[in-house]
């Protein structure tokens, strides 16, 4: 009996064509919002809703909603909300790997978005990771 893998027609045909084309059309700031989900499927409802109402993924779009859902968790204000700790802990990996639009994402869309001091939830920025606290201390020298 022969598969479909010892055909010497089907190997050459689907295996390499198969894995370029899934990555190769994947912006890094793509790739970031659907690992994100990957890692935490909290976040799934809330990228459905942003994939169906911008045709598409808009990364820096998507971040403030999950900037917004990570204070409320972190506020426990919403206890459907995707983990905060989860989330800080995806986003700290993410910045160590120095990928350009990665932190552009992570800097300009959720590390900005952050709350200002005295605002509810600003303690957040105290749980940020070495890495993502450094580049907050870049942005928003004054918290």
């Amino acid at each position: 009996m022969t598969t479909p893998d010892m055909t010497p027609d089907a190997t050459p045909d689907a295996t390499p064509d198969a894995t370029p084309d899934v990555t190769s059309d994947v912006t890094p700031d793509v790739q970031l919002v659907k690992d994100l989900v990957a890692e935490i499927p909290a976040f799934e409802d809330l990228y459905e809703t942003h994939v169906f109402n911008q045709d598409g993924v808009l990364p820096h779009v998507f971040f403030w909603d999950v900037t917004q859902e990570t204070v409320q968790s972190y506020l426990g204000l919403d206890a459907d909300a995707p983990d905060w700790r989860r989330t800080l802990r995806f986003l700290e990996e993410q910045s160590a790997r120095d990928v350009p639009e990665v932190d552009e994402v992570v800097v300009t869309s959720f590390l900005e978005y952050l709350p200002f001091p005295g605002k509810p939830g600003h303690e957040i920025v105290g749980e940020l990771g070495p890495v993502m606290a450094a580049k907050f201390a870049k942005v928003r020298p004054a918290g």
